[in-house]
C-alpha cells in the first residue's frame, strides 16, 4: 500500500493500528459492488451487539448516510460525505456538538467510517468546472461497502440466534404450562403417584433458569422438563386406561345382560334337574364321546344355544350352566357373594378373572362378538381352571377367537376334558 493512500487524522486525536487496518480494509472493495445503504443500515442495526455500537451511534450513522446522495452505495459516485457539524447535528435529532464528536469516535473505532481530515480539519468538496467532485473531506463511509458481506452475515447469524430464543422460550413456557396443569388435574382426580416429588422437582428445574437465559440454557432446561412431562404423562395414562378398562367392563356386562334377556333364564338348569342328572351319568365316558354326543332337543331348548361366528364357518354350541360349574368349579369363587348361580352370574365373574388373568378388555370383547357371551364367559372359566399351563392368558384367548372365526374350535372338548379331569381328582380325593 502506497503512502498516498492512509489519511491520517487532524488536531490532538491520535492514530491507530486500528485506523490503518479499516483504511487498507476499504481500500480492497470489490470492483462493482454496490448496497442499498438502508437495506445496509438495517442490517447495521440487526447486528449491532456484535459490531460493538451503541443506538445513539446509529442515529449519528442514520443522519451522514441522508447527505450521501443516492441510495446505492457505490464506489464509482464517491463514498464521501461532509456535512457541517450544525447540519449534521439537526438530523441528528437535535445532538449536542459533545455527544455527536463522541459518537462519531464510536463509529470509527468500531470501523464503520473513517475520517478523511483536510489539511485544516474542514469538512468540504473540491469540485471541477462541471460542477463534479474531485477531491471531499469529510466522513467515508467506504469501510460499510467493504464490510457488506460481513455485516449482512453477522446480522442473518443474530436474527437467527434470536429466532431460536424466540421459539426455545415459546416451547419452555408451553412446556411449564402443561406440566403445572398437569399435576394440578392429577391431585384434583386423585391419581395415584408422588405429586408433592414431582412439583418439587418440577420448581427446582426451573429455579436453575438464569435471569438472561442464552439458548443452551433454555435448551438444556427444556430437555428436563420434557422428560417430566412424559413422565406425568404416562402416570395419567396409566390411570385413564385404568378408567377407561373399567368402563369397558361396565359396558360389556351391562351389554351381556341385556343380550337375549327372554331366554336367560332358559339357559340356567340346576344341577339338581333332570338335565343336570342325565350329564352328570356320563362323567364316566371318554371326553371325546362326550364331545361327539349330540345335544339332545330337550338339552337344546332348554340349556343349549348355538351361537354363529363371525367366520360363518358354523354354530359355536353351548353347554349348560350345570356342566360348566362342574368342569370349572374355580370361577364360582369371582362370582356376586363369591357363587355362581346364572349366567349373569358367570359372566361377571368372567369380568373379573379377565382382569385378573391380564386379558385385555379388546381381547374379551372380541371373544364375546365371535363367540357369544356364554361361550366367551365359558372359555374364561376354562382359561381360570388351566391357568398354571397357559402362559400368556390374552394371547391364548385371541388364539381361540381366531380359530372360532374360522370354524376351527368348539367347547365341547375343552370343557369335557376338565370335567373328566375334576371327577378323576374328586374320586382320589374320596
Amino acid at each position: 500500500m502506497d503512502g498516498g493512500s492512509v489519511t491520517t487524522p487532524f488536531g490532538r486525536r491520535p492514530m491507530t493500528l486500528g485506523m490503518l487496518a479499516s483504511q487498507q480494509l476499504a481500500e480492497e472493495i470489490e470492483p462493482g459492488i454496490t448496497r442499498n445503504k438502508w437495506k445496509l443500515f438495517r442490517a447495521i442495526c440487526e447486528a449491532r451487539p456484535a459490531l460493538g455500537v451503541t443506538d445513539r451511534a446509529l442515529t449519528v450513522l442514520d443522519a451522514l448516510l441522508t447527505f450521501y446522495p443516492d441510495n446505492e452505495l457505490s464506489e464509482e459516485r464517491g463514498l464521501i460525505v461532509f456535512p457541517s457539524n450544525a447540519q449534521l447535528s439537526i438530523r441528528a435529532r437535535g445532538m449536542t456538538a459533545a455527544t455527536l464528536r463522541r459518537h462519531l469516535a464510536v463509529l470509527v473505532d468500531a470501523g464503520l467510517i473513517l475520517r478523511k481530515d483536510s489539511a485544516n480539519g474542514k469538512r468540504y468538496a473540491r469540485r471541477d468546472r462541471a460542477g463534479d467532485v474531485q477531491d471531499a473531506f469529510g466522513f467515508s463511509l467506504a469501510p460499510l461497502l467493504a464490510r457488506a458481506v460481513e455485516i449482512e452475515t453477522v446480522a442473518a447469524q443474530l436474527i437467527a440466534d434470536r429466532e431460536l430464543l424466540r421459539a426455545a422460550k415459546e416451547r419452555l413456557t408451553i412446556c411449564r404450562r402443561d406440566i403445572a396443569k398437569l399435576i394440578e388435574v392429577a391431585l384434583e382426580e386423585g391419581v395415584g403417584g408422588d405429586w408433592d416429588m414431582i412439583s418439587g422437582l418440577f420448581r427446582e428445574i426451573v429455579g436453575r433458569l438464569p435471569r438472561a437465559a442464552r439458548v443452551d440454557d433454555l435448551t438444556n432446561v427444556l430437555d428436563e422438563l420434557s422428560v417430566l412431562r412424559e413422565e406425568i404423562l404416562n402416570l395419567l395414562n396409566t390411570n385413564n386406561n385404568f378408567n377407561k378398562m373399567s368402563a369397558n367392563e361396565s359396558q360389556v356386562e351391562r351389554h351381556i345382560q341385556n343380550s337375549n334377556s327372554e331366554s336367560i333364564h332358559e339357559l340356567e338348569p340346576a344341577l339338581d334337574d333332570e338335565q343336570g342328572a342325565n350329564f352328570s351319568l356320563h362323567v364316566g365316558e371318554s371326553s371325546a364321546a362326550l364331545a361327539d354326543r349330540e345335544i339332545t332337543p330337550d338339552v337344546r331348548s332348554r340349556g343349549g344355544k348355538q351361537f354363529e361366528g363371525s367366520g360363518g364357518q358354523g354354530p359355536l354350541k353351548s353347554f349348560p350352566l350345570g356342566l360348566v360349574m362342574q368342569a370349572c368349579p374355580e370361577i364360582s369363587a369371582y362370582g356376586p357373594g363369591g357363587q355362581v348361580g346364572s349366567w349373569r352370574d358367570l359372566m361377571s365373574a368372567a369380568i373379573v378373572v379377565r382382569s385378573m388373568l391380564g386379558v385385555s378388555p379388546s381381547a374379551y370383547q372380541e371373544a364375546c362378538s365371535t363367540m357369544g357371551p356364554e361361550n366367551a364367559a365359558t372359555v374364561i372359566a376354562c382359561i381360570l381352571e388351566r391357568g398354571g399351563h397357559i402362559n400368556s392368558a390374552g394371547g391364548y384367548l385371541r388364539d381361540l377367537t381366531r380359530r372360532t372365526e374360522a370354524g376351527e374350535f368348539a367347547i365341547g372338548p375343552m370343557l369335557m376334558a376338565l370335567l373328566r379331569a375334576n371327577s378323576l381328582v374328586g374320586r382320589k380325593a374320596g
